[in-house]
Parts: C-alpha cells; structure tokens; sequence
C-alpha cells in the first residue's frame, strides 16, 4: 500500500510542478507568474503589482520600466520631420493603463515631455516644465534592409509575409499598416493609427516588440527568435531604423536652431572674407610684380641717351 501512496504523491507532486512551471507570460518575459489555485495563473510587471494581460502585448512604457529593473528583479520612406528614439531606455512614469505619462523626469529633477511611444519631443528642463499633453505618435516609419542575395523577392510576396507577421505576431490589425514598399535590399512599412481603440494594440507597442525582435532581444518567452520568411525563403534582417510622426509638431527649442543658423551664417561670413582676403593678396602681388617690371623696361630704353 505504501508503495502505490508514493506513487501517487509523486504523480500529483509532478502534476502540480509541471503547472507551476507552464505559469509563464508568452508575451513578457519580464513577468513574474505564479500560480493562484488550479488552472489560474497570475502574472505581475517585474517590480508591481500591476497585472499583465498574456494574450496580448505588454505596454512600451512597462517594457522599458521592467528593462531598468536590475538584472536579478527581472524573470524593440524615411520621414525628413520624423523624430528618432535617441534617447534610448529610461526609468519612465506610466498611468494605470500603461501609456506613458506626458511628463517624464529623471533622478536628477531633469524633465522633458513624450509622445505616446515615449520618445522626447522637447527639450529638457527642470520640473518646472509643463506638458499639457500627451501628443499621440499617429505615424510609425520603420525601415529595415535586408542581406543581400542572388535574386530580389517579390514586392507582393514581401508584403504579405510582413503583413502575416505584425497581424500574428503582434497581433496588429492590418488596417494599422498602411504602406510597404520594397526597394532590395530595402523595406519601408508605414504604420498608422490617429486613434487606438482600446481593445487595439498600440503601434508604438508593436514596434518595440518588433525592434527587440530584430535586436535579438525578444520580449516574447521563450526568448523565441524572429524569422521571417517569404515564399519558404529566409528574410535576413540586417539593419533597422523607426521614425515617430505626431500629431502635432515637436517642439523642440529654437535656440539650436538659431544657433546652427548662426554658425553656418559665420562659417560662410569667414570663407568669403579669406577668399576676398586672397584675391586682394593675388592682385596686389600681381600689380607689384607689373609695376617693377614697368620700371625695369623704362630704365632699360632710358640708358642709351645717358651715354
């Protein structure tokens, strides 16, 4: 008897492990799941109490919150007004909801304002700053270019994949892509979205899961690596940029821009006065040079009459 109640309790000490161990977020790996009662499983932001929604994609503004969090707390056509995200990860303040807060600060009281994908759109200040707003980021340009090969893809091909890609992978809705355009070894996707529902993913969301992906930084677990494929063939993405349209103009300081103004205005105001400097130079070597030859022919017809 005693051999078939270990047995049991074996199997119900396996069966229990092998469900707290398939408590994971698919979607974060950054969660902390745990497992409530039988077939509930519950899962927390690293470092929150707040609850993370495993069937779809985790807010940008969280994702960037859990990536600051030190490792051992832990379980993304080239617009010319477009901004870039050259501020790279900080410690963002979130609402509720997960969307960013229109003013972010630093430890040492610097602020600036964001766009809803949390890329800067002024310039930093202190906390005196205001920022009345959240300004939705409504145009998203990602551009990627592949490894070259023998033979290009087909432009219909490459769309469709990508297309298949955002929709089951990060779960966009394709009426939120726009545009793909496919110049080998170059691909633009336009994402746009002046207005998210609620039950929508993000656009900002998706490319930063699509920026991780690419980076070899997956935000899905397991860490699963990105491949993309057309027709059976291998996309190889090499290189990736993501440009951010407002809805509103940044408002960026026009003090840099007066000061580049007023650089290039004296960097041009200094070559034009060297260059007249050595044209002034040239002549008055040149006439110099004509004068004492001028007077070296009067002497030399001058000579004879003195004898």
């Amino acid at each position: 008897m005693e051999p078939l109640f270990g047995a049991v309790l074996g199997l119900i000490l396996a069966v229990a492990s092998s469900a707290h161990n398939n408590c994971t977020c698919a979607t974060n790996k950054w969660a902390v799941c745990a497992q409530d009662s039988p077939g509930n499983c519950t899962c927390r932001l690293a470092g929150s109490d707040h609850r993370v929604d495993c069937s779809t994609l985790t807010s940008k503004c969280f994702l960037m919150k859990a990536e600051t969090l030190p490792l051992k707390e832990k379980r993304l056509w080239r617009p010319p007004h477009g901004l870039s995200d050259s501020d790279g990860i900080y410690n963002p303040d979130c609402e509720a909801s997960g969307v960013f807060k229109a003013r972010q600060c630093n430890q040492s009281s610097t602020c600036w304002c964001v766009n809803t994908a949390g890329v800067r759109r002024t310039e930093k200040g202190d906390r005196s700053l205001n920022c009345s707003e959240l300004v939705r980021t409504r145009w998203i340009y990602i551009e990627v270019t592949h490894k070259r090969r023998s033979s290009a893809f087909d432009v219909p091909d490459v769309a469709k994949a990508l297309t298949q890609l955002f929709e089951r992978r990060y779960k966009l809705h394709p009426k939120y892509i726009s545009a793909i355009k496919y110049d080998p070894p170059r691909i633009q996707i336009r994402l746009d979205q002046s207005e998210k529902p609620r039950w929508d993913v993000d656009i900002a969301d998706a490319a930063y899961y699509f920026e991780k992906d690419v980076n070899n930084d997956s935000v899905f677990y397991p860490n699963s690596k990105l491949t993309v494929s057309v027709n059976g063939d291998a996309l190889a993405i090499e290189k990736l940029w993501i440009y951010y349209v407002d809805a509103k103009p940044p408002e960026f300081c026009m003090r840099q821009l007066a000061a580049g103004i007023s650089a290039v205005v004296t960097v041009v105001v200094l070559t034009a006065g060297v260059g007249i400097a050595v044209l002034l130079i040239l002549r008055w070597l040149r006439t110099g040079r004509y004068k004492k030859f001028e007077s070296k022919e009067m002497g030399e017809i001058k000579a004879p009459s003195l004898e």
